[in-house]
């Protein structure tokens, strides 16, 4: 096994981890309480604090975040299988098919799934693999605009709050025919579920395009000096937060209105890189510290990203759907459940790795991989 790149290791944890604090909130409250906070899960001021901070810290960025290193894995992936005479093309073709597959049992136990995304976008990604390191960043960066483009044609043809349905509405607002009017259907429901997968693609191929990029340049990987990592932060931080910020002012000035709810996240999409780059940076500056213990549990936390992103929905599922009505939680609750599931991640992966090689579920899909039974024990 080569080397390890413990900065990879390191985004991918606290990635992995990050993105659990919007993912929570579609487990356990309204499903439009993910992307309008006024839907669900507000009782109190600190409700309001939580929902807010959200928006505006991890909304977007965690998950672009998470797709930068998962466009990198994928053709890290290739190039390693490559360099060791095997067929990589085909080989990366079946891993992801896999991972499709992975996706598609997630996608049924929860329908935030974003695997099956990062597979279908496999596909461009090694197909594009060989262009300089200036062209991948320009073409995900387009991607990206692709995606702001098109919140500016739908949000026009929003007429109502009706028309958006359960992305907007609590369940109990929402009429049954907007309810069953889906992607293949017609009318304003069916515009938005597809401007929804729409955005979702464009915005993880853009990202993980993106990832590709800052890998072939080192900025991923910890390869740079540390002065270059503080630029980049005051950079990030310094494009982002002011629209993040205000993207969220705006809509919260409009009480949330539908005739924002689609346009008013383009200034958080376009926020979405630089804080994405801004918290690379300082997870790498973080990383290149030493080796500490929390150093070695947010690795062992990145290394087994697959296991803990699926993990994290199972328990979701069960404690807070299971055990609970949406309407008998918020955003407090919420994020005390992030906090106590960070906990368990952050205690059990490390100790898993000691004895063992990958996580379970990577241990599945390596063996799926390569159609052979990989050695488990470390």
């Amino acid at each position: 096994m080569g080397e390890r790149i413990t900065t990879l290791d390191a985004i991918r944890g606290v990635a992995v981890l990050g993105i659990l604090v919007m993912n929570a909130v579609s487990f356990g409250l309204e499903p439009a309480a993910y992307w309008n906070i006024g839907a669900g899960g507000i009782d109190t001021w600190f409700d309001w604090v939580i929902g807010g901070a959200g928006e505006i810290f991890v909304d977007q960025k965690f998950m672009g975040l998470f797709s930068m290193l998962f466009g990198a894995g994928i053709v890290l992936f290739f190039e390693r299988a490559r360099d060791k005479g095997r067929r990589a093309g085909w080989l990366s073709f079946w891993r992801n098919l896999l991972l499709l597959g992975i996706g598609i049992l997630h996608g049924a136990l929860w329908d935030g799934d974003v695997l099956i995304l990062y597979a279908i976008c496999s596909v461009f990604l090694i197909a594009l693999h060989r262009l300089r390191a200036a062209m991948l960043f320009a073409l995900g960066g387009l991607a990206i605009l692709g995606a702001v483009a098109l919140a500016l044609v739908v949000q026009p043809t929003i007429e109502s709050a009706a028309d958006l349905g359960q992305f907007w509405l609590p369940e109990a607002d929402v009429a049954p025919d907007v309810v069953g009017d889906g992607f293949f259907g017609f009318g304003a429901a069916a515009r938005v579920d597809g401007w929804f997968v729409a955005d979702g693609f464009l915005r993880a191929l853009g990202m993980m395009l993106i990832g590709v990029a800052l890998y072939r340049t080192g900025v991923i990987t910890g390869a740079r000096s540390p002065a270059f990592y503080r630029r980049l932060a005051v950079w990030g931080f310094g494009i982002g937060l002011p629209l993040s910020i205000g993207g969220f002012t705006w809509m919260a000035a409009t009480d949330f209105s539908a005739d924002v709810a689609i346009m008013g996240a383009v200034p958080n999409t376009f926020a979405t890189l630089p804080l994405a780059l801004a918290y690379l940076s300082l997870i790498a500056l973080w990383n290149l510290r030493g080796e500490g213990a929390l150093h070695r549990r947010i690795h062992a936390v990145g290394r087994m990203a697959l296991t803990n992103y699926l993990t994290q929905t199972i328990i979701g599922v069960i404690v807070l759907r299971t055990l609970f009505e949406p309407g008998d939680l918020n955003r407090s609750w919420i994020l005390l459940f992030i906090v106590a599931v960070w906990v368990v991640q952050l205690a059990w992966s490390q100790p898993w790795l000691d004895r063992f090689r990958y996580g379970p579920f990577e241990w599945v899909w390596r063996c799926a991989t390569y159609r052979s039974l990989q050695p488990l024990r470390a």
